[in-house]
């Protein structure tokens, strides 16, 4: 019973990130408001702005002024949940399934880019790449598979880029990167299942170093084109794993020093923007992440504080690559006033046998909206509105010690962007 118990407690506590944020995986793609109007299409050939710093930071050459940039998106999600059967043993087990388990969450971003002289530029950025949060109901029906769960990575990256002639510029910054997860959730308690449950909270944290670097090209004054990679971070997280309850759980209640290696994965963006005229701009761009790295969760844990045989922990994951593609056009309808809009498709790493209540994600469709007011030539106010729509996916997990869940989940978000750049 502990070693189950255990095993919903840190093995799972990364990733129980939902799949509600506008990428695959944990990622999060909000960390430009301007790009979120064009579903990110030209996310590394774009370079409007100082949000080019996490989008490319090659793209700072293109910048001719001291800029600051910040902006916040939110993120509202809900889970129609249908199908939904439980039990224990040949018990069945009640309880809810509303499927609004995200809170309403927001993304901070902020950006500072100096141009040193005519070929450097420096620039600084604080973001967040991973993370979001579930919070299921009390009385959620597939409570012993998932409750409550935060995982969030912030990054800071300062960097460089230089110009080496009017086409060709490089970028590059390491990234500092700090993650956080807290995990809840209900442990089925033997002697009365549905009822008198205990509870598993997981807590742990971790400070790693990665890169990014982009390559910018620009063939003609109107048309360039973008390649970014951002590397992989190898984190070491350590916690603490407490169980709590009576009766049959009562001997297992306790506190249990633990550990787990996480590796976020690397991925590569490329697009292309192009003037149509002066006016409309078009951006193609398609991303690249490696989730299969994502192979098992393995926990370490502190034999020392731990029943006999508990060392070790694996819980398999087998996530796959995704490859994200994206159109997006932008229209200058005045000096002030630029208009934009985008879509994307997005693969869910996820197979259909791994998938679990923490992250029950599909493929995705994302289409979005935007606007950018300049009232003069110092600052900028982009708006972004997104809507996302995943394809139904089915959840079935079969456990000696948490029963057996089953469900059909059909994910739907909004999102919503608002930043201001200004240049001095």
């Amino acid at each position: 019973m502990s070693k189950r118990l255990l095993k919903t407690g840190l093995a799972v506590a990364i990733t129980a990130t939902s799949s509600h944020g506008f990428a695959s995986g944990f990622a999060l793609n909000e960390q430009s408001i301007s790009g979120m109007g064009t579903s990110f299409a030209g996310r590394s050939s774009s370079a409007d702005d100082a949000s080019t710093v996490f989008g490319n930071p090659a793209g700072m050459a293109r910048l001719k002024r001291d800029e600051v940039y910040v902006g916040a998106a939110a993120i509202h999600a809900k889970s129609d949940i249908s199908h939904a059967s439980a039990n224990a043993g040949p018990l069945a087990l009640s309880g809810s399934n509303d499927g609004d388990m995200v809170p309403t969450t927001g993304v901070p971003m902020g950006y500072y880019v100096k141009p040193l002289d005519d070929k450097v530029a420096f620039g600084l950025g604080v973001y967040v790449p991973f993370g979001l949060m579930t919070d299921y109901e009390s009385s959620f029906q597939g409570r012993y598979y998932a409750d409550k769960s935060y995982v969030r990575v912030i990054t800071v990256q300062p960097t460089l880029s230089y110009r080496f002639n009017d086409k060709l510029s490089l970028g590059f910054g390491p990234t500092f990167n700090h993650i956080e997860g807290e995990l809840t959730s209900s442990a089925l308690n033997p002697l009365s299942p549905g009822s008198n449950d205990g509870k598993v909270k997981v807590k742990g944290d971790d400070t790693a170093v990665g890169f990014n670097v982009g390559v910018l090209y620009e063939f003609t004054p109107n048309t360039r084109a973008g390649v970014t990679y951002h590397s992989r971070v190898k984190y070491e997280l350590e916690g603490d794993t407490r169980v709590s309850g009576s009766g049959a759980l009562a001997g297992i209640a306790g506190k249990y020093d633990a550990n787990l290696d996480l590796t976020t994965p690397e991925s590569v963006d490329m697009s292309i923007t192009h003037d149509l005229s002066d006016a409309l701009t078009l951006y193609v761009g398609s991303t690249w992440t490696r989730w299969s790295r994502f192979k098992e969760i393995r926990v370490e844990n502190d034999s020392a504080t731990l029943p006999a045989n508990l060392s070790t922990i694996v819980e398999e994951q087998n996530w796959h690559d995704t490859w994200a593609h994206a159109v997006g056009l932008s229209y200058k309808v005045s000096p002030q006033w630029t208009l934009r809009t985008g879509i994307a498709i997005d693969q869910s790493p996820t197979n259909n046998v791994d998938r679990s209540p923490r992250v029950p994600s599909g493929d995705r469709t994302i289409f979005s909206v935007g606007a950018g007011w300049s009232p003069n030539q110092d600052m900028t106010i982009d708006v972004a509105y997104s809507y996302l729509q995943e394809e139904s996916v089915d959840v079935n997990h079969v456990s000696a010690t948490r029963g057996t869940y089953s469900a059909r989940y059909k994910n739907s978000a909004h999102g919503l962007g608002a930043s201001l750049s200004y240049r001095f």
